[in-house]
């Protein structure tokens, strides 16, 4: 039987422009980890004003960031232009080397750090397996009636699940009754 709860994300968030930055520094977090693609700005597209803005204001509050991607030097590297992030091309997630790579160019501890990507399968599972905590984001491009790939059918089966257990939500940010 295929344990699911491997697949869980701490959070699931509608993007990663309205996460609680501030609470997150609160309670400890020190270093974000973003994947790129679907995550911050739509597949392939280049670095958008809103990204530049949020990575600015992350690190005005303190935080170390890293873009961890699956993608080639060459877009990792443009993408990060005006960032001023660390980074991991090449990835290879759903490995959890990239993640320790991650905590290792950050100098911090798996507790101080937060994933933050678009993909159950990659970015989610690298999160759990490397033991950090881990948000979703929807990813962007969800409201087209595309073909979406085999993989995005399958994180929303994942998704429903995930819906069903309560215990494994909301393991960040509580939620107010």
């Amino acid at each position: 039987m295929i344990k699911l709860t491997k697949y869980y994300p701490y959070e699931w968030i509608e993007s990663p422009f309205v996460i609680d930055y501030g609470a997150l520094y609160a309670m400890g977090v020190r270093g974000l980890i973003f994947d790129i693609d679907n995550t911050l700005v739509p597949h392939g597209a280049p670095c958008s004003s809103a990204v530049v803005e949020l990575f600015a204001r992350l690190h005005r509050l303190g935080f170390a960031t890293l873009l961890l991607s699956n993608n080639s030097k060459t877009r990792v590297e443009c993408f990060n232009t005006d960032l001023n992030a660390h980074i991991i091309y090449d990835a290879g997630k759903p490995s959890p080397q990239s993640v320790y790579k991650a905590l290792d160019m950050m100098q911090l501890l798996p507790g101080q750090v937060v994933l933050i990507g678009d993909q159950i399968f990659t970015d989610i599972c690298a999160a759990n397996r490397a033991t950090i905590p881990s948000i979703l984001v929807r990813y962007i491009g969800h409201e087209k009636c595309e073909w979406k790939g085999f993989r995005r059918y399958l994180e929303t089966l994942v998704l429903l699940t995930y819906k069903l257990r309560k215990k494994y939500q909301n393991r960040l940010f509580s939620v107010e009754s």
